[in-house]
């Protein structure tokens, strides 16, 4: 009878225990939904374990506790590597979306800073844009006239080459200076309109070699020295790299142009060989 009323006592004793147990791991959990899920099964195990220790006397009751602390461990390491794991994910996530979201403004301020480039340019920078501009509007006007005045298949083949050419040259010429604010020209300047009026007076054979001699080489060498000068004195990275693209093109430009000269001269010293005496009359 009083081993009895002893067996009693103390699995009163451990289940009061392991009821402040249990209360004490739900407060450590923060009550976590992925934390009390685990501790709830293993409280169920740990109930298990103190019915089989009632049956099986003192014994028992040391199993229970065991199985109780057991539980309780158990509970508390599974509770907290889940609510460890949902806390890294959930600020993984955020962090991530915060990175992203940081990365995406970072990567607009830079396209909108590389849009402005340095701002408003010198002086003498935009003498050289306001240049490039004028040789382009130049070559345009005067390869027309070429394309409707001439009957040279080669110096028509030159012109459309110099329309085609100078057409794109001006479009990024024009996308240079609307990033730095610069209204460009759109008609030619007093010195450029003298040379294509006096151009326009001519026709034939004349107006061939005056156009290849003028539009063709001696404006072509005039751009290239431009340029060279653009590409080395300019202060804004922005003309630097126009006229580093444009120059290869001017080059190609003169050296079609002296070709095509040539032949335009040769042409014509040829026409007047055949009408001069012949060897038999001197």
């Amino acid at each position: 009878m009083l081993r009895t009323k002893v067996v009693k006592s103390m699995l009163g004793l451990s289940a009061v225990a392991a009821l402040f147990v249990a209360v004490a791991v739900h407060a450590q959990s923060g009550g976590s939904a992925a934390g009390a899920q685990p501790t709830t099964g293993q409280g169920t195990t740990g109930q298990t374990g103190a019915n089989t220790g009632a049956n099986t006397g003192a014994t028992g009751t040391v199993v229970n506790q065991g199985g109780a602390h057991n539980s309780t461990q158990s509970g508390t390491q599974k509770g907290t590597q889940s609510a460890t794991q949902s806390a890294t994910q959930s600020a993984t996530q955020s962090g991530g979306q915060s990175g992203a979201q940081a990365g995406m403004q970072g990567g607009q301020g830079g396209t909108t800073a590389s849009g402005t480039g340095t701002g408003k340019l010198s002086r003498s920078d935009q003498k050289m844009i306001m240049s490039m501009a004028q040789y382009d509007l130049a070559e345009i006007e005067m390869a027309r006239m070429a394309q409707s005045k001439s009957q040279n298949e080669q110096v028509k083949n030159f012109a459309q080459q110099m329309i085609d050419d100078h057409t794109k040259a001006m479009a990024e010429v024009q996308v240079v200076a609307q990033a730095k604010g610069i209204t460009l020209p759109t008609e030619l300047d007093r010195t450029h309109r003298a040379k294509a009026d006096k151009l326009g007076a001519l026709s034939g054979d004349a107006f061939d070699r005056a156009y290849m001699a003028q539009a063709g080489v001696a404006d072509h060498k005039k751009n290239h020295s431009m340029l060279r000068s653009a590409q080395s004195k300019a202060k804004d990275p922005d003309v630097k790299a126009l006229a580093a693209r444009t120059l290869p093109i001017v080059d190609q430009h003169l050296n079609s142009a002296q070709q095509v000269h040539k032949s335009t001269a040769q042409g014509r010293s040829g026409t007047q060989g055949t009408t001069g005496s012949s060897p038999d009359k001197r």
